[in-house]
């Protein structure tokens, strides 16, 4: 009889939600997460950027990114003026910035930052599931909603955050919200995934606040607008076709 129950509450626990953890491997989540905040095909695509400071006149910046799978990205510089013109150019975990007046490109990391709480990692690199570990601390429940709480650690130091706690709705793997650290184990900043719209023929988050911890007010949003679908040919992306872009 007691080798019955047993075998009923293994079943149970498989199947039931009270083993829900056990589903679906982390690393599969970090994927599914990525398949809705990126498109899994080339594309190009408006990035809007705005950055507030209490006290302070907000500043924008737009962009054209082009995307290539998760290791090629380039972000040209529509406004302001003055910056127009400017090329960052991702290769793997490389990143190089190009600029009209000056000859030789400059190497980056992706920790710097592109405007106000925008590191260039935010825009150049939307990987995940390449650049992270993943493990499932809990689930909550927000707003009639189940969520898995994962932490993400960073496979090496080359990529824009050293930890990242994770928001995603465990029925459609939206993204809700993170937090981002650094290797000192410092929250660098909060992230919340909003305005769900159809971008690629899927529904995708269009609207990232990242918020300061610290500062109230202070906190950047990114913007996703008008997107096209279509290969973009290799060539883009190597070093010497930068000048084409920039003249």
């Amino acid at each position: 009889m007691k080798r019955i129950i047993l075998a009923a509450a293994i079943a149970a626990c498989v199947i039931g939600p009270a083993c829900s953890l056990a589903q679906i491997a982390p690393a599969e989540i970090i994927q599914k997460v990525d398949d809705v905040r990126s498109p899994q095909v080339d594309y190009t695509i408006a990035v809007e950027v705005v950055s507030y400071l209490p006290n302070r006149a907000p500043k924008a910046a737009r962009y054209e990114v082009m995307v290539k799978g998760p290791e090629r990205t380039i972000i040209k510089t529509v406004f302001p003026e003055t910056e127009r013109g400017r090329i960052l150019l991702m290769r793997e975990k490389d990143l190089w910035a190009f600029f009209p007046d000056v000859s030789k490109p400059l190497r980056l990391s992706m920790q710097e930052r592109l405007i106000g709480e925008v590191s260039n990692g935010d825009i150049a690199r939307l990987n995940f599931a390449g650049d992270y570990d993943a493990k499932i601390l809990r689930e909550e429940r927000i707003a009639d909603k189940n969520y898995y709480v994962l932490e993400l650690l960073a496979k090496n130091g080359e990529v824009t955050y050293a930890k990242v706690i994770l928001w995603a709705e465990k029925e459609t793997y939206w993204p809700l919200k993170a937090e981002f650290y650094a290797l000192s184990g410092r929250l660098l900043k909060n992230c919340s995934y909003e305005n769900y719209a159809m971008l690629a023929e899927k529904l995708r988050p269009t609207r990232l606040v990242m918020e300061d911890p610290i500062t109230k007010g202070k906190k950047s949003v990114i913007t996703y607008g008008d997107i096209r679908v279509g290969e973009i040919p290799e060539k883009y992306f190597a070093k010497d076709y930068m000048k084409k872009f920039i003249q």
